[in-house]
């Protein structure tokens, strides 16, 4: 600062180091800042700097008394106003408020004390009617700190920003999985769709009312996921309706066409001479759609300790600590293969993960892994809810532990 001494408060105001290194902060030479930009800043960011509006009402009163436009490094920012005229142009505040916003201010590195003998505020001028000394309080933190204030500014304002986006994505999720819901139950869809619809309920219940971007955050990535699950169900139905379709129309086909049409089992090309005419097959079924290996960890993280070294960095690494885990739990190699070939090795190893997750509450972990691969089968089965539970669940006991 322009002031090579440190001045300690008046009365039985106490003396901080904080309040020592604020006084003997230096200023680069030449340095200006406009005053209502940097109160516009310090505004902006008055949540990380732990001010209220009222903090702010006594700051603006206080720049009203310095007569410049600009905060400069080679200016008195001294301003030695009573505390009369401070409270009048900080809209009538009473006294009491007056003083403990002051100090609020002066805690939070914004304004220093410059105190004289007798706690006076007040300035000294030359003949001339130069200022010579003054005391009040200096302005100087302010130049000081511009830049800093600009930058928290400027993260406030991007913390906004992402919050409005993700309070905008939420939203829009939230609607999407409401009408997917509704539209299943009444399309009489397969699936414990009265379960689906607790979770969401869960979820939106979880939403508060002032909320923050970690905690919308949370939400929109177990809404997206869910709604990943119902779009995953209604496509296997629809690949069903449409297979099923096929195949009636197929069949309809063959019993209508002539037998003695020589057309109809005609070779296509010249590779395909001598090939016997077949029925057109179904398609195959559709696989179970794999989740991210992050969100399978987080709702399973216990397999990780059967990997290679305790961790488990990619598929490969699940898929060999579900090998070990699935001969721990007492799963015949068969009962595993036949997982792999109904619901892919990822997601086999997947399912092992969660039961591996629930041993305690499973009495047979092959016969339950034989379900759910029978019902794989029948496309009647999706690794969602499973993962959900167990993610729910994790971060329940994650909070009763913290």
């Amino acid at each position: 600062m322009q002031t090579g001494s440190v001045t300690t408060p008046f009365g039985r105001r106490p003396m901080t180091l904080a309040l020592v290194r604020r006084q003997t902060t230096e200023i680069k030479a030449g340095k200006t800042a406009e005053k209502w930009k940097v109160f516009r800043d310090a505004s902006a960011a008055m949540g990380l700097l732990g001010i209220q509006s009222n903090s702010l009402a006594v700051l603006d009163a206080l720049l009203t008394f310095y007569p410049e436009n600009e905060l400069r490094q080679d200016a008195q920012m001294i301003v030695f106003p009573s505390n009369a005229q401070l409270a009048l142009r900080a809209h009538g505040m009473a006294g009491a408020t007056l003083r403990r916003h002051l100090a609020v201010l002066v805690e939070a590195g914004l304004i220093v004390r410059k105190d004289s003998a007798n706690g006076k505020r007040y300035a000294r001028k030359d003949n001339a009617g130069v200022l010579q000394s003054a005391f009040g309080f200096d302005l100087s933190p302010l130049l000081a700190r511009s830049e800093e204030l600009t930058r928290l500014a400027q993260q406030v304002m991007a913390d906004r920003a992402a919050l409005r986006r993700a309070k905008e994505s939420l939203t829009i999720c939230r609607r999407d999985v409401r009408k997917l819901i509704t539209v299943a139950m009444v399309e009489g869809v397969d699936g414990d769709w009265q379960g689906i619809e607790e979770m969401y309920v869960g979820l939106v219940a979880r939403i508060r009312r002032a909320p923050t971007l970690a905690g919308i955050a949370a939400i929109l990535e177990e809404m997206q996921m869910l709604q990943e699950e119902i779009i995953n169900r209604l496509e296997i139905r629809e690949f069903t309706e449409i297979s099923s379709t096929n195949g009636a129309h197929n069949e309809r086909h063959i019993q209508s066409s002539n037998t003695e049409s020589l057309n109809e089992l005609e070779p296509r090309s010249e590779n395909e001479q001598g090939a016997q005419p077949s029925k057109t097959s179904r398609p195959k079924r559709e696989p179970i759609k794999a989740f991210p290996l992050g969100l399978v960890l987080k709702a399973c993280p216990t397999i990780a300790d059967y990997g290679r070294g305790g961790t488990i960095d990619n598929w490969r690494d699940l898929m060999s600590a579900a090998v070990v885990v699935r001969s721990m739990l007492g799963v015949s190699p068969s009962a595993y293969q036949d997982a792999c070939d109904a619901m892919g090795p990822e997601n086999a190893a997947v399912a092992v993960a969660c039961i591996l997750e629930r041993a305690n509450f499973i009495n047979s972990a092959g016969g339950y892994l034989r379900d759910l691969t029978r019902r794989a089968g029948q496309s009647a089965f999706s690794l969602g809810p499973m993962i959900m539970a167990l993610l729910k669940t994790n971060g329940q006991a994650g909070q009763k532990a913290g």
